[in-house]
């Protein structure tokens, strides 16, 4: 098959899909390798970008999605009068970074990590597609394990978790100091 005829597959799957497609399933579909379609989508990704057209094709962790240009998105807003996505409050802010770090994660993990109640922050996030149910823990009372979706990734701009920046380190419930500032402490 021709690299362009596997990038116009991608195009189309990805277009009529409106959702992130599993590399997986793209390659089932086109009767190729993983490699293949990811050696296609990333030419198919720089050409639309080269070209400034008004499509993008984005990788999110193991799939790919098709989505309307950044530079477009006030024309899209006039045009289908969408209003912008309602802010997140600190408290979700909050629910949502430790979900992405630590996940999958309890409600009642998330509420010791704070140390206030998250019902309200665990259900908007859930409203909003930020996090999503990816299980139950196997103890008493089987609580629900929750994780980042596709739409995280999309919504701040990732292509995988890996891109998330690190975190402080935390040891003993205090920050860690740096090596420095731990000498001169130890010596009063």
């Amino acid at each position: 098959m021709e690299a362009t005829e596997l990038e116009h597959i991608i195009e189309a799957i990805l277009f009529a899909a409106g959702e992130p497609v599993q590399t997986q399933r793209l390659a089932f579909a086109a009767e190729c390798d993983t490699d293949e379609i990811d050696a296609a989508a990333k030419r198919l990704m720089d050409r639309l970008s080269y070209e400034r057209r008004g499509v993008r094709v984005v990788k999110l962790e193991n799939a790919y999605q098709m989505c309307s240009s950044s530079e477009m998105s006030a024309y899209i807003t006039k045009a289908l009068e969408t209003r912008k996505p309602p802010k997140l409050s600190a408290s979700q802010l909050e629910t949502l970074t430790i979900i992405a770090y630590y996940q999958p994660a309890t409600k009642a993990y998330v509420e010791q990590i704070r140390g206030v109640d998250s019902s309200y922050s665990v259900g908007a996030l859930l409203n909003k597609h930020l996090i999503e149910e990816s299980g139950r823990l196997n103890v008493p009372g089987r609580p629900i394990l929750y994780r980042t979706t596709p739409d995280f990734l999309r919504t701040f701009g990732l292509t995988s978790l890996d891109e998330l920046p690190e975190i402080e380190k935390i040891q003993l419930g205090k920050r860690e100091l740096p090596e420095e500032v731990q000498e001169e402490t130890e010596h009063e």
